[in-house]
């Protein structure tokens, strides 16, 4: 059981990688537009992190106080895509707030993942 947990964290971490790569690619590129790619990433991320939230008859006591935060944010860096998304079919440009903002939430969800116990 515990390797297929640590299966579901591997794929966890490729989805948050694809979601912040394919952002810093657009940042540093000069873009700043949300691609699907982002959207996928964050997708993968989100259902194995819920896969992960789940009891899996461990020995110790999952922080609820963390998958929260951790949930919360994915909300919204979700809504943050979902909004510029849409704003970039009707032809409008992505705020640049917005647009920031998605990197840095996604960068301190996985700080909170790395640093919080």
């Amino acid at each position: 059981m515990e390797t297929l947990r640590h299966i579901v964290l591997f794929v966890h971490l490729i989805g948050f990688a694809v979601l912040f790569g394919a952002w810093a690619v657009q940042a540093f590129g000069g873009k700043r537009e949300f691609t699907r790619l982002m959207s996928v990433g964050m997708a993968i991320a989100a259902v194995a992190g819920l896969a992960l939230a789940a009891p899996w008859g461990l020995s110790y006591e999952l922080n609820y106080v963390k998958i929260g935060v951790k949930l919360v944010l994915l909300l919204v860096i979700g809504a943050l895509l979902g909004i510029g998304t849409a704003r970039q079919k009707r032809g409008a440009a992505v705020p640049p707030v917005m647009f920031w903002l998605v990197g840095i939430l996604t960068a301190a969800n996985a700080a909170i993942a790395a640093i919080w116990r």
